[in-house]
């Protein structure tokens, strides 16, 4: 009876540490001990207690999992593993950079990088092949996109 419930209980334990050590070992560890806890009760035991204790890990495994994600992630533990960042607005958007002018640093085929306000910037132009020196203007800023046209 001691061996089946050392390995009831080791296997519980290393399904806990798998949530905190890296790799999956300690998990499939701790299911391969389950299971074999489960069939030495068959074999020792017999059916009827075999299935009495089948039936108590797997409500056991149940009942962890859902305690689990209920709690774990509120725990200080939980919030440890969590990212709290924000995710979202990159603040890419430029709009200052809107009907400025500047110059184009490269050849703009159609996309390279402009000097505008004193910032290089990459562009990209509305189409037309762009000569590097020459004079461009923004036209407009979509997300990460600054679009220019060559100024004549």
């Amino acid at each position: 009876m001691e061996i089946v419930v050392t390995l009831l209980v080791v296997g519980a334990i290393l399904l806990l540490l798998e949530t905190v050590l890296p790799g999956m070992i300690a998990g499939i560890v701790g299911m391969i001990c389950l299971a074999i806890g489960v069939v030495l009760g068959y074999e020792r035991f017999g059916a009827q207690t075999g299935n009495l204790i089948s039936l108590l890990v797997l409500t056991a495994l149940v009942f962890g999992a859902i305690l689990w994600l209920k709690f774990f992630p509120q725990s200080r533990a939980g919030k440890i593993f969590m990212s709290q960042r924000a995710v979202g607005d990159i603040g890419a958007t430029r709009p200052e950079l809107l009907h400025q002018a500047g110059t184009a640093i490269s050849a703009l085929r159609p996309s390279g990088m402009a000097l505008i306000n004193g910032q290089r910037i990459d562009v990209i132009t509305e189409g037309p092949h762009v000569e590097s020196g020459a004079a461009v203007k923004v036209i407009a800023v979509e997300g990460l996109r600054v679009v220019v046209r060559a100024v004549s």
